[in-house]
């Protein structure tokens, strides 16, 4: 299957190594992988903070570029950019020509796990990593997109690595992209309930399908001393 990288913002600027092993992954399973380095924003940012104007234009520009690709999917190693393009259609609600063009490309739109899983059947990738490790719900993935199955299988067949199910897995982290820096008081105290649990599930990493979450928990971990590294799923997958 012939498939585009939407790579997202905080991959391309941050944690190129989960874009790398996400077409890796991608490669390893029989996909065709193309990359489109015009590719920008999906207006995220901009519509969580109401500025919907603002968040049509990156959209559109979305939409103009992922039209012209001939691919038969769009996968994307996030759950949050993955529910924005979805929820493009809900920027349009005026304008009918828009609304059909954005639910063709989010009907097209994937995240990798919910991608290798349901539309391509495979649960083993041939990926091996020694050491305990869970798994956090990323709140967009588990709640617009109803990802939660499907990386546990995944995670279930990495051979050498026992899976630990996390307490209260689905609570949020607390990052919440602008959220955590319009209130960050409240936002370290959601993310210490997570961090203590992580810390109780005595693992030696915790995985997810968020860049932004794993930096929010990752950086908490760091702070507080914690030898538990954090991996994105692309990064477990990849590991041979």
């Amino acid at each position: 299957m012939r498939v585009s990288l939407f790579v997202t913002c905080l991959v391309d600027q941050l944690w190129s190594d989960v874009g790398v092993c996400t077409v890796e992954v991608l490669r390893r399973v029989g996909c065709e992988v193309e990359f489109d380095e015009r590719q920008t924003c999906c207006g995220q940012p901009a519509f969580n903070t109401g500025y919907c104007t603002e968040a049509r234009r990156l959209a559109e520009r979305f939409i103009e570029l992922y039209e012209e690709s001939k691919t038969e999917a769009i996968v994307s190693p996030s759950g949050s950019c993955t529910a924005m393009v979805h929820h493009f259609p809900e920027l349009f609600a005026d304008n009918k020509e828009w609304r059909e063009r954005a639910r063709a490309v989010a009907s097209r739109t994937f995240e990798l796990s919910s991608f290798l899983v349901r539309v391509l059947g495979v649960e083993d990738v041939g990926a091996r990593f020694a050491g305990r490790v869970t798994w956090h719900d990323a709140c967009h993935g588990l709640r617009d997109l109803h990802v939660h199955s499907e990386p546990r299988r995944l995670i279930r067949n990495v051979r050498d690595a026992e899976f630990v199910e996390l307490e209260n897995a689905d609570a949020c982290c607390g990052f919440g992209g602008t959220f955590s820096v319009k209130y960050p008081e409240i936002s370290v105290a959601i993310l210490d309930q997570k961090i203590e649990a992580i810390e109780r599930a005595g693992v030696s990493a915790v995985v997810a399908g968020d860049a932004s979450c794993l930096m929010q928990i990752g950086g908490r971990l760091s702070r507080r001393g914690s030898q538990v590294r954090v991996m994105h799923l692309a990064e477990l997958l990849a590991a041979t």
